[in-house]
């Protein structure tokens, strides 16, 4: 006898692996992808009210591997408005207990923290200023997060390669097995140079450089597919990292 939610589940999986094999329909959503970057589209969007600047389809995803995950403590870096902030903590109220988020970022501007911190969903939330990648505030996040036992590391603050590999380096020892290290705008690779050209990093310094390189000097994650088939436009190809070991 059959199982309809068995069976929906089925369903939806071979659908994605079919999405991930269809190059008309992946060759229209990279289209969309670059010329929405170029538009500004993902600057369109808030998370209760508060400014997100992320593309809705990430936004879903990092929904369900949380809610699937269970995290007991969420560490991002980069927080501009706060959205990402508000979208976390309130996730891990949904899930209940004793769950934390720790949201840093090297300049929070007066106006964005005033606004997160008088936010309703402003609980169980520590807030570093500060560089992610300085032994201070790396001491201080696994200060925070000693005894927990399932955390999520999410790195969106400055993408060049250097940058990104050192948070990659300092905090994936957090993740446990199962859970994630998420590196956001790995698409950066992607995209024409203009696309980056008033910035510092760009095709070649780039979050998905850094990517590479971690994976190849460690054994313990690997990219989630099945993410990017599902999405078929996101901001972190290939920069849905599952740890599939143990330290």
């Amino acid at each position: 006898m059959s199982n309809p939610v068995v069976d929906f589940r089925n369903a939806r999986k071979d659908r994605i692996h079919a999405q991930g094999n269809n190059s008309d329909l992946k060759r229209s959503a990279d289209a969309f992808m670059h010329q929405s970057i170029l538009a500004g589209y993902s600057y369109n969007f808030e998370w209760l009210g508060r400014p997100i600047i992320q593309y809705p389809q990430d936004i879903l995803a990092m929904q369900e591997l949380i809610w699937t995950v269970q995290p007991d403590i969420i560490i991002e870096t980069g927080i501009a408005h706060g959205g990402t902030v508000l979208f976390h903590a309130s996730m891990l109220q949904l899930l209940g207990g004793d769950r934390e988020t720790v949201s840093i970022d090297i300049d929070i501007r007066k106006h964005n923290r005033k606004e997160i911190e008088a936010h309703p969903a402003f609980k169980n939330v520590t807030l570093l200023e500060g560089s992610s990648v300085s032994q201070e505030i790396a001491d201080t996040v696994f200060s925070i997060a000693k005894g927990r036992n399932n955390p999520m590391v999410i790195l969106d603050s400055n993408h060049t390669h250097d940058h990104v590999l050192q948070e990659m380096t300092l905090y994936a020892p957090l993740v446990k097995k199962g859970s994630y290290l998420v590196v956001f705008d790995t698409i950066i690779e992607r995209l024409p140079k203009e696309a980056s050209a008033d910035r510092p990093w760009g095709p070649g310094n780039s979050p998905m450089t850094a990517v590479d390189a971690f994976l190849g000097i460690n054994n313990r994650f690997v990219p989630d597919v099945d993410i990017d088939n599902k999405l078929l436009f996101s901001v972190a190809p290939r920069g849905y990292l599952k740890c599939v070991r143990d330290a």
